[in-house]
């Protein structure tokens, strides 16, 4: 439920989190109610395409960069057609934006979209509460949503939990369409779309690459009738072990031996597939600053993140799997997570973050070459 925001400033909001915490601020965006997991973001830019990641379905993203909104939105900087957060937290929002690009505000755009938020609260103590005690149910009340706080936290600890939640067919194409390859074409893809992004595509297509984005829900002749060179399989929201379809279809691709490329989401669908387990982290990866290294190389890499699942894969041996030998290529230099699997017996590889860099470093920009480079080989 939500109203418009005007006079929302001064309107007060109540976020409250499953173990009881409470912080008081005031009103961001729409006023009303809304319900989530609350995750925090490390990002200090990129607030516009954290927004629109369908990866943030059903999340409620807590920044911890202390101003957010100082360059407004833009109508080029959309990773979706919508914002897809549960609601938002910001400590210190931008009173005026500074861009040449921005168009309007980002509460006013919060507000347009009904997505209720809240600032004004401390959003380190609340980053070093999840951090502590891990992701969690919360929930953010404002105007005439707000009741006594017992109330308000039995409600929140109603909401559904993100563990087991099947959400990737929500937040994805219902048709297929096609991103055309920039100057000459040189290859097909099929895209299986579990909560793509728009610049992941684009990123393939400045590559010579025609991608046919299909619905989650495509079967293995749905991908092989668009003739595709290489497959790929996207990021997405949700937890990995509800994904069983995708999980078909990715095994009806190995089992081809078609080039395969996965992020994300698809980095643990590709776990799944191989036999591996997945596992829900303590407070996840998110943000456009996390280090990872590339294990076949040496090379570490500023990375950007958005999961809150990842595999459960050995990190010192080659595992026999259904498809031959595969090995963990990446690794999270923070915590040790497995970032990245490889195969070595076949033209497939994943990786756990976003080589797109919307927004982010271009450091992983490289995958979508050694794609490529799959692709030649599999055609030479």
């Amino acid at each position: 439920m939500t109203t418009s925001t005007r006079g929302a400033a001064k309107t007060p909001a109540v976020l409250v989190l499953e173990d009881g915490r409470i912080f008081r601020g005031r009103a961001y965006g729409a006023v009303g109610e809304t319900f989530g997991e609350a995750v925090f973001s490390t990002g200090m830019t990129g607030y516009q395409e954290t927004l629109t990641d369908p990866s943030y379905h059903r999340q409620v993203v807590v920044m911890t960069a202390p101003h957010v909104g100082n360059t407004g939105v833009n109508d080029e900087d959309m990773e979706s057609k919508k914002i897809w957060v549960s609601g938002y937290v910001v400590r210190d929002p931008a009173r005026v934006p500074s861009s040449w690009r921005s168009r309007r505000t980002l509460d006013e755009e919060l507000d347009a979209q009904g997505v209720v938020g809240i600032s004004g609260i401390d959003t380190r103590a609340l980053t070093r509460h999840l951090r502590e005690r891990g992701a969690m149910r919360v929930g953010i009340f404002s105007g005439g949503a707000v009741q006594d706080d017992a109330a308000l936290l039995a409600r929140v600890q109603e909401a559904p939990q993100m563990k087991g939640a099947n959400l990737s067919a929500e937040v994805a194409t219902t048709e297929p369409y096609v991103v055309p390859a920039i100057g000459e074409k040189k290859f097909t893809v099929a895209a299986v779309d579990l909560g793509i992004k728009g610049m992941t595509p684009h990123r393939m297509a400045e590559r010579g690459i025609e991608v046919h984005v299909l619905p989650a829900t495509a079967t293995v002749e749905d991908v092989y009738a668009v003739n595709p060179d290489g497959v790929f399989f996207s990021n997405g929201p949700g937890d990995p072990a509800t994904a069983d379809h995708p999980v078909s279809v990715m095994r009806g691709v190995l089992e081809r031996g078609t080039p395969l490329f996965g992020i994300c989401f698809g980095n643990q669908i590709l776990g799944r597939a191989l036999g591996f387990g997945t596992f829900k982290l303590k407070y996840g990866h998110r943000g456009i600053n996390q280090p990872v290294q590339d294990r076949t190389t040496g090379k570490v890499e500023v990375t950007a993140h958005n999961h809150g699942f990842a595999v459960d894969a050995p990190l010192d041996k080659v595992s026999e799997t259904p498809f031959g030998r595969a090995e963990v290529s990446h690794v999270c230099l923070n915590d040790n997570v497995v970032e990245g699997l490889r195969l070595l017996d076949r033209p497939a590889f994943s990786v756990q973050y976003h080589p797109e860099a919307a927004a982010g470093p271009h450091d992983a920009a490289y995958l979508f070459d050694r794609f490529v480079s799959l692709m030649e080989g599999q055609r030479a």
